[in-house]
């Protein structure tokens, strides 16, 4: 039988940040990597939309500039996971059976 570390293990305040140091009980990495994704989605999303307001003059070119550098850094973030994660199955490819 596995044992999950959080069970047998006490929280260690200050490390790991998050909402209040709560531990994340319950959540898998399937729904974390769903909710980054869609966290993504919606920076992506805001980006694109301040940039057609500010194409049409109705938003602050302060608040673009700041959706379009979000949207940037978070397509940065995925290229790289990715990056990572096809380098990672690659190397899992090739080991020997």
């Amino acid at each position: 039988m596995v044992t999950r570390i959080g069970d047998i293990t006490p929280p260690i305040p200050g490390v790991g940040g998050g909402a209040a140091d709560k531990p994340l009980a319950g959540k898998d990495f399937a729904s974390f990597v769903k909710d980054a994704a869609e966290s993504s989605i919606d920076t992506m999303y805001k980006g694109e939309t301040l940039s057609k307001a500010g194409i049409a003059g109705t938003a602050d070119l302060t608040d673009v500039v700041a959706a379009v550098n979000d949207a940037e850094l978070t397509l940065q973030t995925v290229t790289a996971l990715r990056d990572k994660l096809v380098s990672a199955y690659q190397e899992i490819i090739r080991m020997p059976i």
